[in-house]
């Protein structure tokens, strides 16, 4: 790693009083100078949406960690805004590495795009910017949750190394993001491996509980249950029937890559 200590802006979409956060921003503070802006709210399942109702207000806050007090920004918008107002406001040098989470929940399969860890990662990286997005695997109830049941030890130590990753070395073309989910029993001597996004649901949409269309209602959802049908390359597969930690470098070149000329030709046909 470069001597100089590098400049790393850390967002999350649980919002800023998230404990995964604050285990990144530890393990991250032993690398660089870590500039934290997250939303000032919950905001999973934000994706990269750049909502023009979000207010961007941007509220300085002391929060003390472990006996350590951490000036941070509160940014009132999505995960992917906050990673814009840090970038272009709070504070204007391009950070050398952005990272995402860590998120109370694992975020693999076609779900992927739904995350607003991975929609914080894909800003970052389509300002140009090296993007990490980190998940750890816990039990749905915890979704949403600040709850402190959950050991983030396992998760902050392969954020601190695959930073260090990022930091070291460029990444190849058609590269972008690198996403991370750490299985809820991974200690630090757990194996990973690279592997690709699942393409079946891990989640599925359940209806909304209520008697009217008239009274409130949201989307809910619940694990799709189809493990014994993903591939084995696939993340989902590494981190819930491997056990490993499921790295997956993502594009933000979302063309299909099949033959240009022959799907063409396909489109064509009479």
């Amino acid at each position: 790693m470069n001597k100089i200590r590098p400049n790393i802006l850390l967002t999350n979409d649980d919002g800023i009083q998230s404990p995964g956060l604050w285990a990144a921003a530890a393990a991250l503070s032993e690398i660089g100078y870590v500039t934290v802006a997250a939303p000032r709210e919950q905001s999973s399942g934000m994706g990269r949406s750049l909502p023009n109702t979000s207010d961007g207000i941007i509220t300085e806050e002391t929060v003390r960690v472990k006996d350590q007090d951490w000036i941070v920004y509160a940014v009132g918008g999505s995960p992917a805004q906050a990673v814009l107002h840090a970038v272009l406001e709070i504070n204007p040098m391009k950070p050398d590495l952005v990272v995402a989470g860590i998120n109370y929940g694992e975020n693999v399969g076609l779900g992927v795009t739904i995350s607003g860890t991975v929609g914080a990662a894909l800003e970052a990286a389509a300002l140009g910017v090296p993007a990490l997005a980190m998940s750890l695997e816990v039990a749905q109830e915890y979704h949403l949750t600040y709850s402190e049941d959950v050991d983030f030890s396992a998760a902050a130590f392969f954020t601190g190394y695959f930073a260090r990753l990022l930091l070291d070395k460029k990444f190849p073309e058609d590269a972008h993001v690198l996403k991370v989910d750490v299985p809820s029993d991974a200690t630090p001597s757990t194996p990973w491996q690279v592997g690709r996004v699942g393409r079946l649901r891990y989640y599925e949409p359940t209806a909304p509980q209520r008697t009217s269309w008239s009274e409130p209602g949201t989307v809910g959802y619940r694990e799709a249950a189809l493990l014994e049908s993903e591939a084995e390359d696939s993340d989902v597969y590494l981190l819930r029937r491997k056990h490993l930690v499921a790295v997956v470098p993502l594009s933000l070149d979302l063309t299909s890559r099949v033959d240009l000329k022959d799907f063409e030709s396909f489109l064509r046909k009479a």
